[in-house]
């Protein structure tokens, strides 16, 4: 398990968080505590939730919680951008990180997810039933 703090996914993870910090800053008065407030956290739960992910065992419900929050920031990013409160430079910026983030969360997903043992079924002969139990010879 590596410190959460070098995987390349908090990495990005932490970028996007010090972004929106940065664009919440300028939005108007009104809204700067409720959209901006709600995409604040939602960048602090995905770096709590890598974290969690890099010590957890079992890392599919941590990553799925993640994919879920990022998805929720770029709803509300792409809200600010069409309200004019962030610039179209500013949305592609937390697009293309959350974009990062979602494809380096999804394989982490697909590699930490241990598959089930395959059991083999029972062996069943060429020859049904119908046919050892005489009905089939005239």
């Amino acid at each position: 398990m590596a410190i959460h703090d070098q995987l390349p996914i908090y990495k990005v993870a932490y970028e996007l968080l010090k972004l929106a910090t940065t664009i919440t800053r300028n939005m108007p008065k009104d809204f700067k505590a409720s959209i901006g407030g709600e995409i604040r956290g939602l960048c602090v739960q995905s770096v709590i939730l890598i974290a969690r992910a890099n010590a957890a065992q079992d890392k599919a419900p941590h990553l799925t919680t993640l994919l879920e929050y990022v998805h929720a920031a770029e709803i509300l990013f792409r809200l600010s951008k069409d309200m004019r409160f962030i610039s179209t430079g500013q949305y592609a910026t937390a697009i293309s990180l959350t974009d990062a983030i979602g494809k380096q969360a999804n394989g982490w997903r697909k590699s930490a997810v241990v598959p089930a043992p395959v059991t083999s079924l029972p062996r069943q002969s060429c020859q049904s039933d119908f046919f050892l139990s005489g009905h089939a010879a005239g």
